[in-house]
């Protein structure tokens, strides 16, 4: 419950100026009035918040864990703190392409909180509450104190920079449509673990947690991916060049996206063995879940007209449909299927929003080549509900299927391949010679 509160708090509190943020980088000089602008209305907006909730004791405690304890209030306010601020100092790092000091900032939290949580375990600290909240607000605290000392520059010159009200105005008016589209984006990958809790079992909930947490790795791809790739199409588009690279780096997610499924589908069987008999339905979900992270990284390549045209409501009704779709999905399967329901409903989901953050992308900005990138996310999509649903039944069926897309693929984006091996040994054989020297 902690982790959804700061992810919906930090999507409500943010007013959308996160994403405008993004967008204005390239296009204003003054960068340090910019991040006031961006930072300080939600920030003000969130203390207020918070100091309210702390005078009524532990009504936030009870709020996310039915414990009405004044302490449990106080620590999660400090989390939901810790992670607004990061998230808009991590967006200082990306924007100056400090790519070493904002993964090692994602990457130190989660080492803490690991640290924090083996001291539990040799010290034979009680298991409570209390000290799990402590451990992950301890993450989140060291995480925004490092942002804070990376981004101390531009933090101490946005205190004293004045205030531009009307370009504040001009932000607003793009972030603003973002939230309910925002809001709808949670929905859309929390819905299914709400309906499971509801309509199914513990059981279904677990094996479909078990199932996220693989598909988690192709995150890896999107997070990274989505770090590096808006600040460089915006600035593309703030110099106007470069924009001629997009159909490059479609065609290059887009096979890898299509691979990726293949061998998902194709070496699925792994995972059985590392975890328990219970748990072999896991090699048939996975694979539907890789379906948020694989085509939400493609609907990035895709949707950078939005952006460049600074129509945002347009991603927010896409958002908003692909939910309600997500919604009858899950309605409708889950009582039937369980987890493997849940895994096809947010699959599908996610390809509907791919599909229409591409038309809405192409309607504001220009076309798109789009026959390749609908066949073969549509092939994927429709053989992952399929692995989901029937491939213990249908396994050798289902094995050939994955070749044949497999082997349409390589073929497809030969030139592609042969690039990426190329520059992948250019690479190594470079790091080899420095190595040596």
């Amino acid at each position: 419950m902690l982790q959804v509160t700061i992810g919906f708090s930090t999507l409500l509190f943010s007013l959308g100026l996160d994403q405008a943020y993004v967008r204005e980088f390239h296009e204003v000089i003054d960068k340090s009035s910019l991040l006031k602008g961006a930072l300080f209305p939600g920030l003000i907006l969130l203390v207020t918040a918070l100091t309210t909730l702390l005078v009524f004791g532990g009504t936030l405690a009870s709020w996310l864990f039915e414990i009405p304890e004044w302490h449990l209030s106080l620590l999660a306010s400090t989390a939901l703190l810790a992670a607004f601020i990061s998230r808009f100092l991590s967006l200082v790092l990306r924007m100056n392409e400090q790519g070493l000091a904002y993964s090692m900032s994602q990457l130190l939290p989660k080492l803490l909180l690991l640290a924090v949580i083996g001291t539990y375990v040799v010290i034979g600290a009680k298991k409570s509450l209390t000290n799990l909240v402590i451990a992950n607000t301890s993450a989140l605290v060291f995480v925004c104190i490092v942002f804070a000392y990376n981004t101390r520059r531009e933090l101490l010159a946005s205190v004293t920079a004045s205030l531009d009200i009307e370009h504040l105005k001009h932000m607003l008016r793009f972030g603003l449509p973002l939230i309910l589209g925002g809001i709808a984006f949670w929905g859309l990958t929390a819905i299914d673990k709400i309906f499971l809790r509801t309509l199914a079992s513990f059981e279904e909930l677990g094996l479909y947690s078990v199932a996220v947490s693989f598909a988690a790795a192709a995150t890896i791809l999107q997070s990274v991916f989505s770090t590096i790739w808006a600040p460089t199409v915006y600035k593309w588009a703030s110099k106007g060049e470069g924009l001629e690279n997009v159909h490059k780096v479609i065609r290059y997610i887009l096979a890898l996206v299509v691979i990726g499924f293949c061998l998902a589908g194709l070496l699925s069987w792994v995972i059985t063995f590392f975890l328990p008999p219970k748990y072999d339905a896991v090699q048939w979900i996975v694979v539907s879940c890789l379906g948020f992270p694989l085509l939400y990284t493609l609907s990035e390549t895709t949707v950078v007209g939005i952006g460049i045209s600074r129509r945002s409501s347009f991603g927010m009704v896409a958002a908003i449909l692909s939910f309600a779709i997500n919604l009858f999905g899950n309605w409708l399967l889950i009582p039937h299927f369980g987890a493997a329901g849940a895994a096809v409903s947010t699959c599908i989901s996610f390809w509907v929003f791919f599909v229409l953050r591409t038309e809405f992308s192409i309607y504001l900005w220009k076309s798109l080549p789009r026959l390749l990138l609908y066949a073969f996310t549509l092939a994927c999509v429709s053989g992952a509900a399929m692995f989901t649903l029937w491939g213990k039944p249908l396994s050798s069926l289902m094995a050939a299927y994955w070749i044949l897309l497999l082997c349409a693929a390589v073929y497809t984006f030969m030139s592609e391949i042969r690039n990426a091996a190329a520059y992948v040994f250019e690479k190594c054989k470079a790091r080899k010679v420095i190595c040596r020297l």
